[in-house]
Order: structure tokens, then C-alpha cells, then sequence
């Protein structure tokens, strides 16, 4: 049985990481360099590093035969999809849950709360010197559908709530009940969107939410609706929702894009009544502490034989 750990993080950096000793396993740094750690064929449990292409952090897994656990430091793990063919049957395939909540729904707001209140436009007076005074839409008594119900969409609703909104709705896969009440499925979208002020795309990327927000789902957004993703880009048809910006119908705060990066030149940069983030929801300073507490936890319970949290996939 191979016993090597790989890890974007010195073994020394992890508080709380059961001892390599006693717990019969060898940890490797690894956090995307050109030069391999050690052999892939002996990697039991491979922590993807954090903000690597795939083209880097995909390749070792053909490799890696001995493979019992992936753990990513993203809440998606739709980035893997090429590569899961490859792996043995048995692989757990772990996300981030929890350790982006903070920090993206803490963007969310921003995006939110810049796009109303008009800072890109104050942004841009400052530049140009000119006052732009007036009136500007606020949060308070807006109503806010987020789409997509996990631990950010429930952490972005935490921090909605001292803004005095008319009303937060909230859809997501399957219908459910919470304390803050009900989460409606998907097939609700037709019936939610004409009543929301702002629309906040929270979900995973899968097949059924690729191009969820398409034409027809634009469409039925109100007039001056504020369209904001901190999802994935493909969540969202680039091309419906540019025809929308140019109209000027709809506005859009966006943390995530479909191409991505989004290359120069392309019209989204220059649409009107849209504000441009470089998928950043995830990246702040509340990153580090809450990836590495989730590691020590994780390789705690994988040294222990208990069973993993987050597992969102078993290949076969």
C-alpha cells in the first residue's frame, strides 16, 4: 500500500496534520513546478494546487495507479472531468466545500453593492474629474434570487441580511425546506425571475446549469435587473447577455466569464452597465487559513480510516 501524501503546502505549514510517522505516511511538497515530487504510481491521495491550469495539475493524475483520494482547494471540481476517465476505480474526489464561502460571498456583496450604488461610475468620474451626483438604486428593499443554494449561496444570504431586503428567494437543484425557508427547484427559475431586482449565480458548473442563463432566462429578468456570477462563466451564454448589456436592459457584475480569462479586444470589456472581476471570488486572504484547516482535517480522518467529508464523487 503507497503511502506519499502530495500537497501544495510544506508538511511544516499545516497545523493539526496527523504526524508522517505515526500515521505511516510520506508527505510531498508539490504546488505545480516542472519537477515531480516523486513518483505519481506511488500517490495515495493528491491535493490539487490551487489557481494552477489544468494543463499542469491534470497530467500526473494518468500516472498516479495507486490513487485513493483527490482533494481539491476549489469548491468546483468540473475541471477534473477530463482527467477522471484516467483515474483507478475507487477514487474519492473531494472538494473545497467551506473554505471559499467566506471570501465569495463577501465578493458577492461587493459586485452587489458597486454596481448599484454606481462606484464604477464614481470610479471613472475621479479619473476624469467630474462629479457624478444624483440618486442611485440601493439594496435596502430590492428583492435578490440566488441561484445555486449550497454553502456560499447560504453564506452570501448570511451577509444580505443586515441590508434590509425586500426579499431574498433562493433555487437550487431540488426542492427543500431551511430555516430561513424554502429553496425551490429549478423549474421555479420561470416564475422567480421577474420578481428579482438582482440575480446572483452561486451554482456549480454541470450540465444541467451550463448555459442555464441563456436568452430565454435573460429574458424573463425584469427591466434594469442586475445579473451578478461569481458561479463558473459557462453558467452564463456570453452572447445572450452582451445583447442585453447593449441594450441596456439589464446590467451585469461579473467575477467570472466565459472565455476566461477574458482576452483583450473582446466587447464584454466595454459593454455598458457591466462590472468586470478577474475570478477572484475565491483568492483573498481568507484562502490560506481555511484550506490548511481543512487538509489537517481530511488527512486526520484518512489516517484514522474515517470516512472523508466532502466527497462529491467515487469513480467506477
Amino acid at each position: 500500500m503507497t503511502t506519499d501524501v502530495w500537497m501544495p503546502f510544506e508538511e511544516t505549514e499545516v497545523d493539526g496534520l496527523p504526524a508522517a510517522a505515526d500515521a505511516g505516511l510520506t508527505y510531498r511538497f508539490w504546488d505545480g513546478g516542472p519537477d515531480l515530487p516523486a513518483d505519481p504510481a506511488d500517490c495515495a491521495l493528491y491535493v490539487v494546487p490551487y489557481m494552477k491550469s489544468a494543463d499542469v495539475v491534470l497530467p500526473p493524475l494518468a500516472a498516479m495507479t495507486s490513487l485513493r483520494v483527490v482533494q481539491t482547494l476549489t469548491a468546483g471540481v468540473d475541471f477534473l472531468e477530463p482527467a477522471l476517465a484516467s483515474l483507478p476505480p475507487g477514487v474519492q474526489v473531494c472538494n473545497a466545500r467551506g473554505v471559499h464561502d467566506a471570501s465569495t460571498a463577501e465578493l458577492a456583496l461587493t459586485l452587489i453593492l458597486a454596481s448599484l450604488r454606481g462606484v464604477p461610475r464614481f470610479v471613472e468620474g475621479q479619473r476624469t474629474e467630474r462629479w457624478h451626483s444624483g440618486f442611485y438604486p440601493a439594496l435596502a428593499d430590492r428583492s435578490v434570487l440566488l441561484v445555486g443554494y449550497g454553502a456560499i449561496g447560504t453564506a452570501i444570504e448570511d451577509r444580505l441580511a443586515p441590508f434590509e431586503c425586500a426579499r431574498v428567494a433562493r433555487v437550487a437543484r431540488s426542492e427543500r425546506t431551511t430555516e430561513r425557508g424554502t429553496v425551490h427547484a429549478l423549474d421555479a427559475l420561470p416564475r422567480l425571475l421577474p420578481e428579482a431586482d438582482v440575480v446572483v449565480l452561486c451554482t456549480p458548473l454541470t450540465d444541467a446549469t451550463r448555459s442555464l442563463v441563456n436568452a430565454g432566462f435573460l429574458a424573463r429578468m425584469k427591466d434594469g435587473a442586475l445579473l451578478v456570477n461569481v458561479a463558473r462563466g459557462p453558467v452564463v451564454d456570453t452572447k445572450a447577455l452582451l445583447a442585453e448589456l447593449e441594450s441596456g436592459r439589464l446590467t451585469a457584475a461579473l467575477d467570472v466569464t466565459d472565455p476566461e480569462p477574458l482576452p483583450a479586444g473582446h466587447p464584454l470589456w466595454q459593454a455598458p452597465g457591466v462590472l468586470i472581476s478577474p475570478h477572484v471570488g475565491g483568492s483573498s486572504s481568507a484562502y490560506l487559513p481555511r484550506a490548511r484547516r481543512l487538509l489537517a482535517a481530511q488527512l486526520r480522518r484518512y489516517a484514522s480510516g474515517a470516512p472523508l467529508d466532502n466527497v462529491v464523487l467515487t469513480t467506477s
